[in-house]
């Protein structure tokens, strides 16, 4: 399922933070940013839209569990622009995924895996990656 960039066999724990820098292409229409166990399922996915699926200017979070997408997570602004450098940060909790965006807005995405290690990262989309730290 996942295609893009792939991290494999790497180890984001729980109390860690991923930090991810890029620039989106100048006629992006959206990225997205896959955290899981392994290339089948997604503990956290999120996709900042500039014009994509029915969405403009939004940032869509979710996981894909058992073959199937579930309930949509929208929250946080979008400081997104096309063509310019952006920063996600994702602090790992036990209960959940605090990423903070570029312009400081917060996302609170529930950890509905569970796990407290997710060894596969996978960006695709229409960004370029110029850094990924996890501390």
């Amino acid at each position: 399922m996942m295609k893009g960039m792939i991290v494999k066999n790497m180890s984001f724990k729980v109390g860690q933070t991923l930090t991810i820098v890029g620039v989106s292409k100048p006629d992006a229409t959206n990225f997205a940013v896959n955290i899981g166990p392994d290339e089948t399922e997604i503990a956290m996915h999120i996709n900042p839209r500039f014009n994509a699926h029915g969405d403009e200017n939004a940032v869509v979070c979710n996981s894909y569990q058992g073959g199937k997408w579930c309930e949509e997570h929208r929250e946080g602004g979008f400081p997104f622009h096309q063509g310019e450098e952006f920063k996600i940060i994702i602090e790992f909790t036990p209960a959940e995924f605090l990423v903070t965006l570029s312009d400081g807005s917060k996302i609170h995405f529930p950890n509905r895996i569970g796990a407290e290690k997710y060894s596969v990262i996978n960006i695709e989309g229409e960004a370029r990656i110029t850094s990924f730290e996890i501390k």
